[in-house]
């Protein structure tokens, strides 16, 4: 059989087994060309070439995983955010498309800040998991220092790893808290912070729910515990017109708003996914006096 057939009978047996239909393809894909360390070009030109010796069986136990509802960003052990490539394990989220969004949002933030100022501060980032937002971060901005904190020692481990992937690792300092640090020169908070509710565990899909550290998803009965630490610490570490980016739910962008309001947070520019959902919120502190 060519690479082809075997790919196309992989597709069929996912969507068979409950993969969802728009995964499947892209998935029996990813795992092919993980298999024979082709990258998308080569895959291309070989699709009508015979199948390895030993391909099919090493294919055949992937995809069981898969079929498993392991994560392919697991089974095959990185992913791609902000055009780089991430280790991605079982200690940290899978980094997700709308992820880029709270990249975006601190980037104009940033570069709007030192135009101003002429100068960069610390950016933090709060809950940093795989590292995958102070990492691109990082890259962007060769002037800038970062603090990444985790309440994780394992995420930390593989944030650690995929800095030095991408040889930023000298000026991003990993702190093993899920508190704001005491630092005096924060320019910027960021947060990709755990945000589904308590009772939606149930209906999460299996790749989530059984496969991704709860910490880094459960944020209390509402979903809003995080959220309510930052808006009420954060303050006290912030820069004057310092911001703060967090990324929310799909539907939790006026909750969260109406949160930052109780603790006098100006709101900033907001940025909507790709399907129009409000998904990065950014604030910036006042005083009482303010408003």
């Amino acid at each position: 059989m060519t690479i082809s057939e075997v790919v196309a009978l992989a597709r069929q047996r996912l969507s068979a087994g409950g993969v969802p239909a728009e995964e499947a393809p892209g998935d029996a894909e990813v795992l092919a060309r993980h298999l024979l360390e082709w990258d998308l070009a080569r895959y291309a030109t070989g699709l009508r070439e015979p199948a390895p010796a030993g391909f099919v069986d090493r294919y055949d136990a992937l995809l069981a995983r898969r079929l498993r509802r392991e994560p392919v960003s697991q089974i095959v052990g990185h992913r791609e955010f902000w055009g780089l490539d991430f280790e991605v394990t079982r200690d940290v989220l899978t980094p997700r498309p709308e992820t880029e969004f709270v990249v975006q949002a601190a980037l104009d933030l940033s570069r709007a800040h030192a135009q101003r100022l002429g100068s960069h501060g610390v950016i933090v980032d709060i809950g940093t998991g795989s590292g995958c937002i102070v990492v691109a971060l990082a890259t962007e901005l060769p002037e800038s220092r970062f603090i990444a904190s985790d309440a994780s020692l394992e995420a930390l481990a593989v944030a650690r790893r995929n800095a030095a992937r991408h040889g930023v690792a000298s000026r991003i300092a990993f702190l093993h808290s899920c508190l704001v640090p005491p630092e005096n020169d924060i320019e910027m908070i960021v947060s990709n912070p755990p945000y589904i509710p308590l009772a939606q565990h149930a209906v999460l899909p299996p790749e989530v729910r059984d496969y991704e550290p709860a910490v880094a998803l459960y944020g209390g009965i509402d979903g809003l515990d995080v959220y309510r630490a930052l808006f009420e610490n954060a303050p006290r570490q912030l820069n004057e017109g310092g911001w703060l980016v967090v990324e929310v739910g799909y539907d939790q962008a006026d909750s969260v708003s109406a949160l930052a309001d109780l603790q006098w947070w100006q709101p900033g520019p907001t940025y909507r996914d790709l399907q129009g959902i409000e998904r990065v919120l950014t604030f910036r502190a006042r005083c009482p006096t303010d408003a």
